[in-house]
């Protein structure tokens, strides 16, 4: 009975430390979604018009911090970033055939859950946050109509001209030299 009694305690910590191991997967994953906040958005998308092919909502990625965090819309149009520190953020889109500015947010840990949004291009705030394209990028350049001045205008029609100025306009400046 003596040696079970002065065996009690390593048993003891020997449990324990199964215990701990066996929990602590669980430990490691709870504080982290307990501790971020979470950025709602939405992207408003227009419809394509000229040479460009709709945008699929699939294709468009909305990028936290370049590229720390990435996600991708909603059928809807909208996205949401989970487990976010607070601290500054910068918030990027990328969605073929269109050029967004990024957003600078401002995750506060002073006042949990308050998000303040403001366009990096402009430092305009934002009441909500509401992407909405710069403008639309082409990536083929537009071939221009023919024109007689771009004729003129180019190298070998400034040799042509100066070569019937010559021929023709230099014979009667000779003739009234003479004279």
């Amino acid at each position: 009975m003596a040696s079970i009694a002065r065996w009690r305690p390593a048993l003891l910590i020997l449990l324990l430390q199964f215990c701990l191991l066996v929990r602590s997967p669980v430990l490691a994953i709870s504080p982290g979604s307990v501790d971020g906040y979470t950025i709602n958005g939405r992207i408003k998308i227009p419809v394509a018009k000229g040479f460009g092919a709709p945008v699929k909502i699939s294709n468009v990625k909305v990028i936290l911090n370049g590229g720390q965090n990435v996600t991708f819309l909603r059928p809807d149009g909208y996205f949401s970033f989970h487990n976010v520190p607070a601290g500054t953020h910068l918030i990027e889109v990328s969605a073929t055939g269109y050029f967004f500015s990024p957003v600078r947010v401002d995750v506060s840990a002073r006042f949990p859950g308050k998000v303040q949004a403001a366009l990096t291009e402009n430092r305009r705030g934002l009441t909500e946050l509401v992407l909405e394209p710069l403008r639309e990028e082409y990536y083929y350049e537009i071939r221009e109509p023919f024109s007689i001045m771009s004729l003129v205008k180019s190298p070998m029609g400034l040799m042509i001209g100066f070569m019937l100025v010559v021929v023709f306009l230099m014979p009667k400046l000779m003739e009234n030299m003479g004279s």
